[in-house]
């Protein structure tokens, strides 16, 4: 019944927005994240070389004031130095002790640390005066430094760890903030098709009849013979106001929030035959309204949304109706269910496509009218089939429950059943 057509739906400026969004996000909370690993591992790194420093200190002080030289603290050796004679630990460095230092000191000077690089290794020598002695501790520093390049390399890994760990997290949480972002460009898009959509029918129609009404007025009608006409085109404003008060108040139908009534689907389809028989004169198209069975046609529901799954089920057989072609609007009803059946002569469709046509054009579907008509028509309980085969016509059926509420609060009008035609 609908052709199949790559359709642009706009999406793709604003898919690469929100995937730059959340790569920009992502890099932040992974950037903040890795900042603050690389914070964590500077603070334990400094914290570490200051008590190496603080202990090799303690311990070259306690050395120097109590050690013997015979048997030293492990890593730490002492020289002493009586009458110009040095006395050093077993296995002691040849590259020490420092001689100035050991001088200074002899003659009065205050005791004294200083880092000291011998033989291609770092030391941390102490020097001071013990009784009649002067005395020297050297401890060896590359212990201490193997120590913190052990933990540059955990803090190193570390950082690659958490790195990885905050791209991920990054990921999620950029995806969950930029969630209801895509989710509110989602709804605005399918908001503005909904109301293209909507509104092009009733637009289409008075625009033809105002067309028609110009042509008859520039030939010379009688105006007494076309107050039918301005009435129709003052109603079809009327409708479509509902239209749009329908749309601002809500883009889908099961928000809306209008309370149900009784409406009469048989006084409905006889009206907007009558409204499109403007278009179908045009198009050389006959529509024919018929009611079958004893029973009444009315439904519980929103008079204004059940017109547009009528006027839409219209517009889409005349859009697929050959001139010369009809359409036949069937109503029948009983206790329980009313139904609608619209039944055209047209292309047709073919069958393995008849649930695609509810299908909204994004993703693949066929259209966006039918899918609208699907949600008005599910959103009152009710259910709509597609049947036919190509080149034989199709049609369309719609089941609603009938209205046990009573009778509507006037008496519906009887649809004529007269055929319009060009």
């Amino acid at each position: 019944m609908l052709s199949r057509s790559a359709r642009a739906d706009g999406r793709g400026p604003e898919l690469r927005l929100l995937v730059r969004a959340r790569r920009r996000l992502t890099v932040q909370v992974a950037g903040a994240i890795s900042v603050v690993v690389a914070l964590v591992g500077v603070i334990v790194y400094c914290f570490m070389a200051h008590e190496q420093s603080f202990n090799a200190r303690r311990e070259l002080s306690a050395a120097v004031q109590s050690a013997t030289v015979a048997r030293p603290p492990p890593c730490v050796w002492l020289y002493e130095q009586r009458g110009g004679a040095v006395q050093s630990s077993p296995g002691a460095p040849a590259a020490l002790p420092v001689r100035a230092e050991l001088d200074r000191v002899g003659r009065g000077g205050e005791p004294q640390v200083t880092p000291v690089e011998a033989a291609g290794r770092a030391y941390l020598v102490r020097t001071e005066r013990r009784g009649g002695a002067v005395v020297q501790a050297a401890m060896d520093l590359r212990y201490q430094a193997a120590e913190r390049n052990r933990l540059l390399r955990t803090l190193a890994f570390a950082e690659l760890a958490g790195l990885l760990a905050a791209v991920l997290v990054g990921q999620v949480i950029s995806r969950r903030a930029i969630a209801p972002l895509g989710e509110a460009l989602a709804r605005q898009r399918r908001f503005a098709a909904d109301v293209s959509h909507e509104l092009r029918t009733p637009l289409t129609r008075l625009n033809t009849r105002a067309q028609l009404l110009a042509r008859r007025m520039r030939g010379g009608t009688d105006p007494i013979l076309l107050v039918d006409e301005v009435d129709q085109l003052v109603e079809g404003s009327r409708q479509l106001g509902e239209v749009v008060e329908d749309l601002l108040q809500s883009a889908r139908f099961n928000q809306l929030r209008r309370p149900f009534g009784p409406v009469d689907l048989a006084a409905l389809a006889a009206e907007l035959a009558v409204a499109e028989n403007a278009r179908a004169q045009v198009r050389g198209v006959t529509i024919e309204v018929r009611c079958d069975g004893s029973g009444d046609h009315v439904v519980r529901g929103v008079e204004s949304a059940l017109r547009r799954v009528i006027s839409a089920l219209l517009d889409n057989a005349l859009g697929h109706t050959s001139p010369g072609g009809h359409i036949w609007v069937t109503l029948t009803g009983d206790s329980d269910v009313v139904q609608l059946t619209v039944r055209d002569d047209g292309v047709g469709l073919d069958p393995a496509d008849a649930e695609r046509l509810f299908t909204r054009f994004v993703g693949g579907g066929f259209g966006l009218g039918l899918a609208l008509v699907r949600e008005v028509v599910e959103g009152h309980d009710g259910t709509i089939t597609a049947g036919g085969r190509p080149g034989a016509g199709a049609v369309f059926t719609v089941r609603l429950p009938a209205d046990t509420s009573g009778r509507p609060p006037h008496p519906p009008s009887e649809p004529e059943p007269a055929a319009h035609s060009a």
